[in-house]
């Protein structure tokens, strides 16, 4: 996928919501993989889109409005290697 930007999300949930917000993650164009992970983070989720812009109405119109999500850490990618 040439020309994508790719963002690496750490997502806090509330407790026992987890799941449902994986489901409503999933959901989302943009998002290439959702795991639950251990840690100071419940879940790490992967997105890719064709632009800057476009990741960022993903977080702000689509992943801000999933009830669940407490608190998220974006981190954009500077070099992808396939």
């Amino acid at each position: 996928m040439a020309n994508m930007t790719r963002a690496y999300i750490l997502i806090e949930t509330s407790v026992g919501k987890t799941g449902e917000v994986i489901e409503k993650l999933r959901q989302l164009d943009s998002m290439r993989t959702v795991d639950a992970v251990t840690g100071p983070f419940d879940i790490v989720a992967v997105a890719e889109a064709e632009t800057l812009n476009a990741i960022g109405d993903l977080i702000s119109d689509g992943m801000h409005k999933i009830p669940g999500i407490v608190k998220t850490i974006t981190c954009l990618s500077v070099s992808m290697h396939e």
